[in-house]
C-alpha cells in the first residue's frame, strides 16, 4: 500500500475479530490483514487499485475483501509467477457481497 502512495500505520493486535465484527465484516471473509481507511474496512490481500476505486466511488458498504490468500494477490507473489484467479468482494452492510473486481482471469 505504501508503494501505491498510501500512508500507513501498523497496529499489531492479538485478534482482529473484534475490529471486523464491530464494523460489520462477516467472519467468513476474515483474513490475516485488516485495514481501515476513510471509514471502510479492507480485508485481506486487496490490490491498491481496488482501494483507490473504493475511495473514488464511495459505495454504501462495509468495505472490500479478498478472502483466503490467493497466489498472485499483493503480498502473495511467487518466484515462479503463479497466479490464481480471485475476486475482490464489495461487502454490503447487510453482510451480503458482490464482485467489485476480478483478477488474474484470461482476457
Amino acid at each position: 500500500m505504501r508503494e501505491a502512495g498510501f500512508s500507513t500505520t501498523i497496529t499489531v493486535l492479538p485478534s482482529l475479530q473484534s475490529v471486523r465484527s464491530s464494523r460489520g465484516m462477516p467472519d467468513a471473509l476474515a483474513s490475516c490483514h485488516t485495514g481501515l481507511i476513510d471509514g471502510y474496512l479492507v480485508e485481506g490481500h486487496v490490490p491498491a487499485a481496488d482501494v483507490v476505486r473504493l475511495l473514488a466511488e464511495r459505495p454504501t458498504a462495509v468495505g472490500i475483501a479478498v478472502p483466503a490468500m490467493p497466489l498472485g494477490s499483493p503480498g502473495m507473489e511467487t518466484p515462479q509467477g503463479q497466479k490464481e484467479p480471485y475476486d475482490t468482494l464489495l461487502v454490503l452492510r447487510s453482510g451480503a457481497t458482490r464482485v467489485f473486481n476480478r483478477h488474474n482471469r484470461p482476457a
